[in-house]
């Protein structure tokens, strides 16, 4: 099986990119831009349809290999060799067939060692004519002005090919290093060596030929392509014999019908033609031939309750997507399978580019369902010819993610640039540690969370992790309220590319994966104040024995003495189990920054870092400062007029409503005991929110003239904001404004 690829200065790939394989199913997933399409370029390049010829560009050389190569050609530097590779490690067994690859291609015999290393190379093969031609080139450019000077990448850009070629070879493997020998090899080129009968490849792109016009047959046309397929395959040989025979029934009837019809044309002929008894005749007769009957003459359709048969223009896109992704399968299922009298490659190696295309989210989950049954059957032959399938699908549905199996996925993403691609299961051991049991429960969550209800995390650019129904359903709104207010050139936030995960209070469990991805995140949570434990039991001035019981903590206002730790267990986890909570109330906005620490494997106060973990901060309502412990305290203490205006029209969130206007009920006795219900309180805010009208901005502006409503734009936004009528908590309003940077 085909275990790994090595990919080398292509495209914005990393210098040396690897990226292992599954033995059946590999997904392939991230961002846009990340490199999914360029791993199937460089596949059909070395090894598919592509690589019958030379097909590689200038742009194909990454820009590091670009810039390295300039300067070694300006020192005059041959150090090593130089251009573009991919590397495809195959590891075989003892039960394999390894006719093909045999004493021609294994460079160790070594029975341990069943790694054979296949090497492809777009590499500079005339270093010193290079560099004569260039410095002749500069001597030209030089006579020029200066602003018409041609630089050294022009110059390789429109002669590349001259001193680059296409290399083939097997590489020496050490079994005890892992690592490949790149100055031992076998020239596959000159030993003539067939790579088609090593690894086949085939690919379905993502322009597939689809069309619901009426003229268009697309999905029509496969049918006699799977046909001549199939024609010579044992699978269907009876089947084929059968449709032969019909036609040759078929031929008989319509020659006598064809007699009949052609009487007097033929009569016309003998006549003219001065044809006499006995004399050669002519005569029409039906020559039916099975493939050229099918092309053109097989139509797609659809049946409608037994009754009505559509053709396949009828179709919607993404149904006709999906029929002729299943027939081009088939297809090169069949391709794969090769005659009767060769043997198929040793590798077959299918890539699927985004399978998603045109169709809904239903018709996903069926499709990735299903693949690998389609799949699993490989390369069977009725000679016992058989070989495996590797299939390797690319795609940005969260909802193919969501049903596929984790250890199948390969997450792609950028760093400084850079493509690199990490394997998901790679998590399990990051989660399990030592064998920690929590760690095992943790992962487990995490899996089933991320597959089954936020699959879309793995192709954000950005990620808010919430605790409950209130941020959810509010944080929208003040994203909005955000946009609204920034004057800068900024990204809106909504218009972003950011995913909100609902967590509780258990944003620790995703760390580490916020870590593997690298995805820039916000934490929003909760400072908990509470009294310790052991200040309890001073104040209660307990008996020894009873000081000996643990007790409940008690929750307590933030700004009440006795309030000296943190409950909030995702503040004890990134900041330290041991900090006070004075040590949370002192922290700044950029000393709530985090990055981990590769040496000691734990997050650090870090300015730079991608990790922002905020929660409440001490703030002026305009009458007085106040330390909320809780979301809805600190939204309380900022709009509590906003309340007592439209309090009536809290039925669902809000209880004891006279509360709001009794000023010796403070804030926190309003969070603790006159939320009815979370979501329907954030519910009714949205509801009570202000719109932005334009009647509503000239009725509370009718003093002003009409030239000068018209002076600013800005003004009116400004004034008009949707949800103007209340305010958001500073810490998520700093928090979000961190987050829209970048």
């Amino acid at each position: 099986m085909l275990r790994k690829f090595k990919v080398s200065n292509f495209k914005s790939f990393e210098k040396d990119f690897e990226l292992d394989l599954e033995e059946s199913l590999s997904l392939i997933i991230g961002k846009n831009n990340c490199g999914k399409t360029s791993l199937l370029s460089i596949l059909d390049k070395f090894i598919g349809s592509k690589s019958l010829s030379n097909n590689f560009k200038f742009d194909d050389f990454n820009s590091e290999f670009k810039d390295e190569l300039k300067t070694k050609i300006e020192s005059n530097d041959e150090t090593s060799s130089l251009g573009i590779s991919l590397k495809l490690f195959i590891e075989y067994s003892d039960t394999d067939d390894l006719s093909n690859i045999g004493n021609s291609i294994m460079m160790d015999l070594e029975p341990d060692n069943k790694t054979v290393v296949l090497s492809f190379e777009y590499k500079l093969y005339n270093f010193q004519k290079l560099i004569n031609d260039y410095n002749a080139f500069k001597i030209k450019e030089n006579a020029k002005e200066e602003h018409l000077r041609k630089d050294f990448y022009y110059f390789l850009k429109i002669n590349h090919k001259e001193y680059f070629k296409v290399f083939r070879k097997s590489v020496e493997f050490n079994n005890q290093t892992k690592v490949e020998n790149d100055d031992v090899f076998i020239d596959l080129i000159k030993e003539k060596i067939q790579i088609d009968k090593i690894i086949n490849f085939k690919m379905i792109d993502a322009k597939r030929n689809v069309s619901n016009t009426e003229p268009e047959k697309s999905l029509s046309s496969l049918s006699s392509k799977i046909y001549q397929k199939i024609e010579s395959g044992e699978e269907e040989k009876e089947s084929i014999e059968k449709f032969k025979d019909e036609l040759v029934k078929t031929d008989i009837n319509l020659d006598k019908i064809y007699e009949t019809i052609f009487e007097d044309v033929l009569k016309d002929v003998r006549k003219f033609g001065g044809i006499k008894d006995g004399d050669s005749n002519i005569k029409i007769i039906s020559t039916l031939q099975h493939k050229e009957l099918l092309n053109g003459n097989t139509t797609v359709m659809y049946n409608i309750n037994n009754t009505h048969d559509l053709p396949e223009s009828y179709n919607g896109l993404g149904y006709m997507n999906l029929i002729s992704m299943i027939f081009e399968i088939k297809i090169l299922i069949n391709e794969f399978k090769r005659e009767q009298s060769e043997k198929p490659a040793d590798i077959n190696l299918l890539f699927i580019e985004e399978p998603e295309a045109h169709t809904h989210p239903q018709m996903q989950y069926i499709f990735i369902e299903n693949i690998k049954s389609l799949l699993i059957k490989g390369v069977e032959r009725t000679d016992g010819q058989n070989r495996k399938l590797q299939t390797v699908i690319s795609t940005h549905s969260a909802h193919i993610v969501s049903k596929s199996d984790f250890n199948d996925i390969k997450y792609f993403k950028k760093e400084d640039n850079k493509v690199i691609s990490k394997n998901l299961k790679e998590l399990e051991a990051l989660y399990n540690g030592d064998n920690d049991e929590e760690g095992k429960q943790q992962f487990k969550f995490l899996k089933q969370y991320l597959t089954l209800h936020r699959a879309e995390l793995f192709f954000a650019d950005k990620a808010i992790f919430i605790e409950g129904d209130t941020e959810r359903i509010l944080l929208p709104a003040m994203m909005k309220k955000i946009d609204q207010e920034d004057t800068s050139d900024t990204i809106p936030l909504l218009s972003q590319n950011i995913s909100i995960i609902e967590v509780g209070a258990y944003a620790h469990i995703f760390e580490k994966f916020i870590d593997f991805i690298g995805v820039k995140s916000l934490i929003i949570t909760d400072i908990d104040s509470a009294m310790s434990e052991d200040k309890m039991k001073e104040l209660r001035d307990l008996e020894p024995d009873e000081k000996k019981k643990k007790l409940i903590v008690q929750k307590i206002e933030v700004s009440n003495q006795n309030a000296t730790i943190t409950t909030n267990g995702s503040l004890k986890y990134f900041y330290g189990e041991d900090e006070e909570l004075q040590f949370f109330i002192d922290l700044t906005l950029e000393n709530k920054r985090l990055q981990k620490d590769s040496q000691t494997n734990k997050w650090v106060q870090n300015t730079n870092g991608h990790l922002l973990c905020i929660y409440q901060t001490k703030e002026n309502n305009g009458t007085f400062d106040y330390h909320a412990r809780s979301f809805e305290d600190a939204f309380f203490h900022l709009n509590r007029q906003f309340f007592i205006d439209n309090i009536d029209k809290f039925s669902m969130g809000i209880k004891n409503k006279a509360d709001f206007l009794d000023t010796t009920k403070s804030v926190y006795d309003l969070a603790e005991n006159c939320v009815k219900k979370k979501p329907a309180l954030a519910m009714e805010i949205l509801l009570n929110s202000i719109p932005y009208k334009m009647s509503n901005f000239l009725t509370t502006c009718q003093w002003l003239s009409l030239t000068q409503i018209s002076i600013s734009q800005n003004k009116i936004n400004k004034i008009g904001h949707e949800f103007s009528n209340w305010k958001i908590p500073a810490y998520i309003k700093e928090g979000l404004s961190w987050l829209k940077e970048n």
